[in-house]
């Protein structure tokens, strides 16, 4: 067994080529690309379906913003594996952890309207739990900014979620580690402020904190705040899905050709893992921002607290990745070039997003089978079409080896991304010229 190191980027996305004199959102589909070009040979578009069949994921949505308009909205594949319904740009997907930005712009508006300091201890906005203290919080303490910037100290990364016919625990059962949660107890383990860690369970805490401060159901405040004035009119943080809408959702998918038992997981974590929505939806929350951002109309906050949101706050190091978090956003770039985003999984579901501000361009992406070799292959393409959005391609030379110098290679790999272990296979293919790597979940 040998051992790695995979550090997991904040963000993806990187200035790229130069801007396309007139773009094409609608040649994504079709453009696909390696991160990997091979000197000497042709440079391959390929196309997604053929890619999705590849990789073994059923189904895809993708939206894409073009000055603060959604250009393109397009479905791909089925909704479960074996299934005759089909995606489309309605089609409702787990976000994954893209529920924690959107969240957080909600957060930040409840804190506008009622005047909260995002430096107050944490404790003091809640009432019916607290966190405890301990020798980390004598001197600092946590606060709504450091659990925004991933930065207050805590454990409990991310969350698996609960079958549909399992127990689901109360947030304070969550957040205490109690039975049925299946998660750790959200503590300290650091001082708030020492350095970025990414914590699923600070964002849980914020849950709680809204619905203390104000009484309402989470779902229904987060309609209130920042769901209805974005536009997102499918979405919902509802958790499990009410059974009246589930035959408008993907399943997830897990395991190759397998999907999730029920369709998906439970999320009572519902700020950082549970709302459900489209990409379109996501995109509208995106544009509502980046209108915030620049002083215009149709924004979900003020300017200010905008800017403050997708303002450099936290540098990200190693061995955790390397960039800067704003509240709630990974955040990359200056000025024009400016872009904020952030990545999602859960349980058989991966989504992607990012937008600048300033020029109103982004991308999101959303499917229901666990491929981010596929998700860079769709981001490569809007790159190449809008100049931004994935990083530079690599060129690579191919230099013939033999088998018994190909066997040096063959092995089990061991790797972190952040706190999750990667694992992948590499053998010698049957041609005995070059070598096949293969993930845990048996995809190539």
């Amino acid at each position: 067994m040998r051992s790695i190191v995979l550090l997991a980027s904040a963000c993806v996305v990187t200035t790229s080529s130069s801007v396309a004199a007139a773009q094409n959102p609608a040649a994504i589909e079709h453009h696909l690309r390696y991160a990997v070009r091979v000197d000497g040979q042709p440079d391959v578009a390929m196309d997604l379906l053929e890619r999705m069949r590849s990789y073994h994921v059923p189904g895809v949505s993708i939206a894409v913003i073009d000055h603060d308009r959604v250009v393109f909205a397009k479905g791909y594949g089925v909704a479960a594996f074996g299934g005759s319904k089909s995606v489309d740009s309605t089609t409702l997907f787990l976000a994954g952890s893209i529920s924690k930005p959107v969240f957080a712009s909600g957060f930040l508006r409840l804190a506008e309207e009622r005047k909260i300091s995002l430096d107050a201890d944490i404790n003091t906005l809640l009432k019916s739990w607290h966190l405890p203290e301990s020798k980390f919080t004598e001197r600092e303490k946590v606060t709504p900014r450091r659990l925004l910037t991933h930065s207050a100290g805590l454990t409990v990364w991310g969350f698996p979620g609960y079958a549909l016919d399992s127990a689901v625990p109360s947030v304070p059962q969550l957040l205490d580690g109690t039975p049925p949660a299946n998660t750790a107890a959200v503590r300290n383990d650091t001082f708030p402020g020492a350095r970025w860690l990414y914590s699923g369970g600070g964002i849980t805490i914020l849950q709680l904190a809204t619905t203390d401060i104000t009484g309402e159901d989470f779902p229904t405040l987060m309609r209130r705040l920042v769901l209805q004035p974005a536009g997102m009119m499918r979405s919902t943080y509802e958790n499990p899905l009410p059974m009246s809408r589930r035959g408008e959702a993907a399943s997830g998918h897990e395991q190759i050709d397998t999907p999730v038992p029920g369709g998906f997981h439970v999320y009572p974590e519902m700020a950082a893992a549970g709302l459900w929505t489209t990409p379109s939806d996501l995109a509208r929350w995106a544009i509502a921002l980046a209108h915030s951002y620049r002083g215009e109309r149709g924004g979900v906050l003020s300017p200010a607290m905008a800017r403050q949101m997708v303002s450099k706050q936290m540098h990200q190091q190693p061995p955790y990745g390397e960039g800067y978090w704003g509240l709630g956003v990974a955040v990359i770039g200056d000025g024009d070039s400016l872009s904020f985003s952030h990545g999602g999984r859960d349980e058989g579901f991966v989504a992607d997003f990012f937008m600048r501000p300033a020029s109103g361009r982004g991308l999101v992406i959303m499917m229901n089978g666990v491929a981010g070799g596929l998700m860079g292959e769709i981001e490569r393409a809007f790159a190449e079409e809008y100049g931004f959005g994935a990083p530079p391609r690599m060129t690579r030379t191919i230099v013939a080896k033999s088998a018994s110098e190909l066997g040096a290679y063959v092995g089990r790999y061991v790797g972190a991304a952040g706190k999750d272990t990667v694992r992948f296979d590499v053998s010698v293919a049957p041609d005995s010229k070059t070598l096949q790597v293969y993930n845990s979940a048996g995809r190539r």
